[in-house]
């Protein structure tokens, strides 16, 4: 190949990378590289061997693969009283490669370390209805720059772009108008929320991030990421932001509808296509679909597959590059979510999957020393 794709920001990393598509294609030959997962996806007539990622749903399992070590349970849970007992982090799990309608996958991630999604609402009140009237209240609450009405814990931790304050008195909670547009990744096993959202900062639109954390009915954790003009740069420019293009995604990704359940795949599996990942990136970039675009605070609108690969290696293998402190997804809509110190930016990643592909991936990034969180 005589010429490489123009990348920037994230994909930066990539051109250390050999450029690859990470959905196998059909007929070729099989491809290397570990047993398939345990748990992994089905065996097509014909197909070739996956290299690593989400599993097919519905599929026959794939024996012989590497099991999963053991997810580390997340901090937090609360004992529900008379109904759901708040429950640690999702174990990892072994999530064998191929896409659907592919053969079992050869190499999936091991899950080797569970997603962050302690807690649960007392009484089982952390319900899909019971989360989005928290997310409402709180843009509501954002642009009256007033947290008084919202239901926080006495220990709540806020972070905006890594800096902890209180809540209501700084930063994007002075300035904030209404809500333009929002798209959410509920997770109801957790009592988790994460949100992509634009947001008006005075006069000017703005990408924006949040994750809100709920324990016993009361939010205990906000963590958000306002992106302002010259908050994220590639190569030491500013990256211009494209809020216009983060709404417009809505009508080809069509982000919160419910995804038929038959190629639904479970929180286990998201959530290890996810620490993949973020543990290998550019490397774990795996099972994505020929039209996934990747944006950056709206810009830039990459191939998720260009000048990235899907590794073999497991997914605890490494130092990560991207390094995420809250994984956890929604497989009614197929949303996952992450949040992680990118080369000193506060970065959130979403992500559309569902039948063992990927369609789309968006990150929302603005500079900071740290997280607050790591």
């Amino acid at each position: 190949m005589n010429t490489r794709p123009r990348v920037f920001g994230l994909s930066l990393l990539f051109a250390a990378a050999t450029a690859c598509s990470s959905s196998s294609p059909g007929g070729g030959s099989t491809g290397t590289g570990g047993a398939p997962g345990t748990g992994g996806g089905n065996p097509a007539t014909g197909g070739t061997t996956g290299t690593g990622g989400l599993p097919a749903t519905g599929g026959t399992p794939g024996t012989g693969g590497v099991t999963a070590t053991g997810g580390v349970p997340g901090t937090g849970g609360v004992a529900a009283t008379g109904g759901i007992t708040g429950t640690g982090g999702t174990a990892g799990s072994s999530a064998g490669g191929g896409h659907a309608g592919g053969s079992s996958g050869s190499a999936g991630a091991t899950g080797a370390a569970g997603a962050s999604a302690g807690g649960g609402a007392s009484g089982g009140a952390c319900s899909r209805d019971f989360l989005k009237s928290t997310v409402s209240a709180y843009f509501t609450a954002l642009a009256a720059h007033s947290a008084s009405t919202l239901p926080l814990a006495s220990d709540v931790k806020f972070t905006e772009n890594g800096k902890v304050s209180t809540v209501g008195t700084a930063g994007l909670w002075t300035t904030a108008g209404m809500l333009k547009f929002s798209i959410t990744a509920y997770d109801t096993d957790g009592c988790n929320t994460a949100s992509e959202a634009v947001v008006p900062d005075g006069t000017t639109d703005i990408p924006f991030a949040l994750r809100l954390k709920v324990v016993n009915q009361q939010i205990t954790e906000i963590e958000t990421i306002a992106v302002r003009a010259g908050d994220y740069k590639v190569s030491g420019s500013n990256f211009a932001s494209d809020t216009g293009a983060i709404i417009s995604s809505d009508s080809t990704i069509h982000w919160e509808t419910a995804v038929d359940p038959s190629t639904a795949n479970t929180s286990d599996q998201m959530n290890a296509w996810m620490l993949k990942y973020f543990n290998l990136f550019p490397a774990g970039v795996c099972n994505t679909d020929s039209s996934c675009k990747r944006l950056e605070n709206g810009g830039g609108s990459f191939s998720c597959s260009a000048g990235a690969s899907c590794s073999s290696s497991s997914a605890t293998s490494g130092t990560p590059v991207l390094k995420s402190h809250a994984i956890f997804s929604d497989p009614e809509t197929g949303i996952g979510a992450g949040f992680d110190d990118f080369m000193s930016n506060c970065d959130m990643h979403i992500f559309k999957m569902y039948g063992g592909k990927v369609y789309a991936v968006h990150a929302i990034l603005g500079a900071c020393s740290t997280t607050g969180w790591d």
